[in-house]
């Protein structure tokens, strides 16, 4: 009992401690990634390579004066930051970040919450983060904050729709809605070409529907170019402009978390989760020295190296498409979640049953 308990406190504060990095990490790799697309240098003056500057920005927020405005709702103006960043952290916990491992007769399972829901706990969670958008922008008494967290929750309602029903035919193929056997069941090999085994993956079952969750991703995350809520062009900065200093940094670190939590999603649905990349075998294999208990955990060490490997390169695809496509109108944005994905969605559902039905899935 008390290895279990030992065991889970590690496995949170490893958690806590990747989620947290996040957004350091993230804001350096945004500004230098804006200035590699734009052709400009970015930031070089703190550190090298400017990767200092994130350090300072985050000093800034912490000492910065926080005072509220005099117009606002004080109390729900205060925890509206809390409620969006704390179920952007609960989604992670059902993440599996590598395969089970069983010592001395005791299977361990990386992972928080082995939870037999564990994708809808994920989706349940995930939506109550737009409560906290929605009472900062009510609660800040100004009207480009409220049009932001009206123009947000309509935005994340919509494409909430297409984001269910993008997995429903990953469900539907592996017949679980544990994220851990759908990363598990990825692990076979769907056939094999020149010799190279092609595994099946979530992404050559369903393309369709990871197109669709791809998309659903960037609008449920409110990153570009479905970043109506605080387009500032029209809304100044949308549902945080009374906001500064750390309740500031509570908005950028919920925005961020969670499009780690998508990147996260988008791997264990679509490529694998924490299955091995090429390579990561033999080198497992070349460590362990023919010892099966050391050949274990090198495998679990590179399954987790694995999925953050993955999640980094769709967090990239995030800062890549955020300076590359421009932002939609809000009557386009409306109009391609309910006219076109929508119903592709609802197509996909179906043609998967019938695919499934003549056994060719």
């Amino acid at each position: 009992m008390n290895f279990e308990l030992t065991f889970m406190w590690i496995k949170i504060v490893i958690v806590l401690a990747g989620l947290l990095s996040v957004v350091p990490i993230m804001l350096f790799v945004e500004r230098r990634g804006a200035a590699l697309i734009q052709n400009r240098r970015g930031p070089n003056r703190i550190g090298p390579f400017g990767f200092f500057q994130t350090i300072a920005d985050v000093i800034k927020f912490v000492f910065k004066e926080d005072r509220p405005p005099g117009h606002v709702n004080r109390f729900y103006w205060q925890i509206a930051p809390w409620i969006a960043v704390i179920p952007a952290f609960m989604t992670f916990a059902v993440i599996p970040f590598a395969g089970p491992l069983t010592i001395n007769g005791q299977e361990l399972h990386f992972q928080l919450a082995n939870l037999d829901v564990g994708i809808l706990y994920c989706f349940s969670i995930a939506s109550l983060g737009v409560y906290g958008i929605i009472m900062a922008g009510w609660a800040s008494n100004n009207k480009f904050s409220l049009l932001g967290s009206v123009r947000s929750s309509s935005q994340m309602i919509s494409y909430e729709l297409t984001l269910g029903l993008s997995i429903v035919g990953i469900l539907m193929i592996f017949q679980s809605v544990r994220l851990g056997d759908i990363a598990s069941a990825q692990g076979a090999t769907l056939f094999t070409v020149a010799g190279f085994d092609i595994p099946r993956w979530g992404i050559f079952l369903q393309p369709v529907g990871f197109i669709l969750f791809l998309i659903s991703v960037f609008a449920e995350t409110n990153r570009l170019p479905f970043d109506l809520p605080e387009g500032e062009s029209e809304l100044i900065a949308g549902y945080h402009l009374e906001y500064g200093s750390m309740r500031f940094a509570l908005f950028m670190m919920a925005e961020y978390i969670n499009m780690a939590v998508g990147s996260a999603l988008i791997v264990t649905l679509f490529f694998g989760g924490w299955q091995l990349l090429p390579g990561f075998t033999w080198i497992a294999q070349s460590f362990a020295h023919g010892d099966a208990n050391m050949l274990a955990i090198w495998t679990v060490l590179l399954q987790g190296l694995s999925l953050v490997v993955k999640i980094a390169f769709f967090m990239w695809f995030f800062v890549w498409v955020r300076w590359t496509l421009p932002r939609f109108r809000f009557d386009q944005l409306m109009n391609f979640g309910w006219k076109v994905l929508f119903p592709i969605a609802l197509l996909n559902v179906f043609v998967t049953g019938v695919l499934i039905y003549k056994g060719v899935l």
